[in-house]
């Protein structure tokens, strides 16, 4: 078993030659390239992509490898999971070499191997360099080529670079470098992502509300945050994405995404103090800037502000970034129990907005939006501990006023508003429900 550590960039296709020559600026070590052939395999019932699993055979200059790769974790476009390789002799799945620990109950099932079949493929070639950064060893590599399934085929043009040896703090460190040559941004869908979909017929992808985060029943403090954090993260990639393909709509989601990267860092201000995360805030109000004046995906998308600025969050999300910031009474309360910290703040968020509209504001209401919005995210982030089809269902009155106020409905702003501030609370509040 070995743990694949890469992290994976979208190419502008017309900065792939730009980008080549830099690359050979930085080693001597170039490798040519060369054809890779994947074929990825799937059962009838998704029974390997629902226990978080990919299976493909590689073919290369002659040879063979089956691959396996099991869950693993996904920040920005930082790939970190566990991945099985057995060379082959001919091209033809042989499941029983995977050793047991490969398997969700530690036994191959006895009908997997038959009922696994093609799903889609990848043909690219591959391109290397590798480099030493720090004391860890690199692979670049630049894949051209395609993704196809059934009728549906989608272009391949990804820079990735993984880890052979050392740190991913070291991966971090030459993107950055990378970074400032033009047409690069983090791609956290994988080909294996988009030959699935490309599987499942190639639906338009959607637009994504923020749901209700979920964490651990016993998650620290320290935990949620993170876990806020790559929410958000997660959620301004895959609406950037969208609007890479053409949806204009999801321009504001990726603005929502920033406001609530944002906000996540205000809400656990109390612990991790502002100078932890000034330089991550500059980059966010930079990139927003950028976003908020482009007239097109491509000329935000593609900035060298919003690259860096994914990236420098990536980073301190991996390394843990606000840790140095803490002193022992900080630590101490990141260790506390999130729940009780979500008990507390969702008071307050309640509070404030039943202050805010506690009665008919006339021409005004467009006055809180702002407070609104920000005390919704407040109870996205808080609320996952608690019985979901009441904390969506007080969620939802708030979020109907907010979008009756937005779109000027008149009418039904009271009627939203009545509703949302005589609801009951669905956390402990003043020692019960």
């Amino acid at each position: 078993m070995a743990q694949e550590i890469e992290l994976k960039f979208i190419v502008k296709s017309d900065s792939v030659e730009t980008l080549r020559q830099h690359l050979h600026t930085l080693t001597e070590e170039h490798i040519a390239s060369s054809q890779l052939l994947n074929i990825y395999y799937e059962t009838p019932d998704n029974w390997l992509r629902g226990h978080d699993m990919g299976l493909r055979i590689r073919g290369f200059d002659g040879q063979y490898e089956m691959t396996m790769k099991i869950a693993g974790r996904v920040i920005g476009g930082l790939h970190q999971r566990p991945e099985y390789n057995i060379p082959l002799t001919q091209p033809e799945l042989d499941l029983a070499r995977f050793p047991a620990e490969v398997w969700p109950d530690g036994v191959l099932p006895q009908d997997l191997q038959a009922r696994a079949q093609p799903l889609f493929s990848t043909d690219f070639y591959r391109e290397k360099w590798l480099v030493n950064v720090g004391e860890s060893r690199i692979e670049i590599g630049l894949d051209l080529g395609e993704v196809k399934a059934g009728e549906f085929v989608e272009p391949i043009c990804e820079l990735e670079l993984e880890l052979l040896s050392g740190s991913p703090a070291d991966i971090l460190k030459l993107a950055r470098q990378l970074i400032n040559v033009s047409g690069l941004r983090q791609g956290s869908l994988s080909k294996a992502a988009r030959g699935y979909h490309l599987a499942q017929g190639n639906a338009v992808r959607e637009r994504r509300p923020t749901a209700i985060l979920q964490t651990p029943a016993k998650a620290s403090i320290e935990q949620a945050f993170a876990a806020a954090l790559e929410l958000a993260l997660s959620q301004w990639q895959y609406h950037e994405e969208l609007w890479v393909r053409g949806n204009e709509k999801a321009k504001a989601d990726v603005l929502s995404a920033i406001a609530l990267l944002r906000h996540t860092l205000a809400l656990f201000g109390g612990i991790v103090p502002r100078k932890a995360s000034a330089h991550l805030r500059d980059l966010l109000t930079q990139s927003e800037a950028t976003i908020t004046s482009a007239v097109s995906a491509n000329t935000a998308v593609w900035s060298a502000q919003s690259a860096l600025a994914k990236l420098v969050l990536t980073e301190w999300l991996v390394t843990q970034g606000w840790r140095t910031f803490l002193d022992e009474k900080a630590q101490a309360k990141f260790a506390d129990s999130f729940k009780r910290f979500a008990d507390v703040h969702l008071s307050r968020c309640a509070a404030e907005l039943k202050k805010a509209f506690a009665q008919p504001l006339g021409d005004s209401y467009r006055d809180q939006l702002p407070r609104l919005a920000r005390d919704i995210d407040s109870a996205l982030l808080l609320a996952g501990h608690y019985d979901r089809a009441r904390a969506v269902e007080w969620l939802e009155n708030w979020q109907g006023l907010q979008h009756v106020i937005e779109t000027r409905q008149r009418v039904e702003i009271e009627h939203f508003r009545n509703t949302a501030i005589t609801q009951e609370p669905f956390w402990l509040h003043s020692g019960k429900r």
